[in-house]
């Protein structure tokens, strides 16, 4: 049995779940959710919390049984909660501005990168090195704060770039220009 896939997950109040078929709506505070759980995991509502149970004990469902648990935690956890990411931006001329629906970003190359933000995130600019992004979906806050990171990884000789607020950047040595 998975060790995660039995905890079940709690549903605070305020929040609607609804259960039909293999897809799973969470409604609360924050917004909607809807995800399709695999076909070999039954979901069931009782006493104000979701469990989880396996139609068989093959490999696959096995393995589906605690992400699909996680994934539902996570739904409605980001419908109460949300989820944030911070990022920093590092660099002399390097900063981001926010023109509705892009981000516009100077990254040190010949031109300014416009990055469309996806529906369901919102941008707060704390200053203009300093984006925070925030949304009920864990997967979509993720994936767009790593978009962005990715338009100028932070290098490891002065850190300039894009970073995470808590990412720790291993820097190098440059060079020494010591005789041998």
């Amino acid at each position: 049995m998975s060790r995660i896939g039995k905890q079940p997950v709690p549903v605070p109040a305020g929040v609607i779940v609804e259960i039909v078929g293999a897809r799973i709506t969470v409604q609360g505070p924050r917004g909607s959710l809807v995800r399709d759980l695999p076909k070999a995991i039954k979901v069931a509502l009782s006493a104000g919390s979701l469990t989880f149970e396996r139609a068989n004990e093959e490999l696959e469902t096995r393995s589906m049984h605690g992400l699909a648990r996680t994934l539902v935690r996570n739904m409605v956890v980001g419908v109460t909660q949300g989820y944030t990411k911070t990022l920093e931006i590092t660099g002399v001329g390097y900063k981001a501005e926010d023109k509705k629906p892009y981000l516009v970003f100077s990254l040190g190359y010949s031109h300014p990168i416009y990055y469309e933000v996806p529906v369901g995130i919102l941008v707060k600019l704390d200053s203009a090195t300093k984006v925070t992004l925030s949304g009920a979906d864990r997967q979509l806050v993720g994936s767009a704060a790593a978009t962005i990171r990715s338009l100028r990884a932070p290098e490891p000789y002065k850190g300039k770039g894009v970073k995470y607020s808590d990412e720790k950047i291993r820097r190098k040595e440059g060079k020494s220009g010591g005789k041998k």
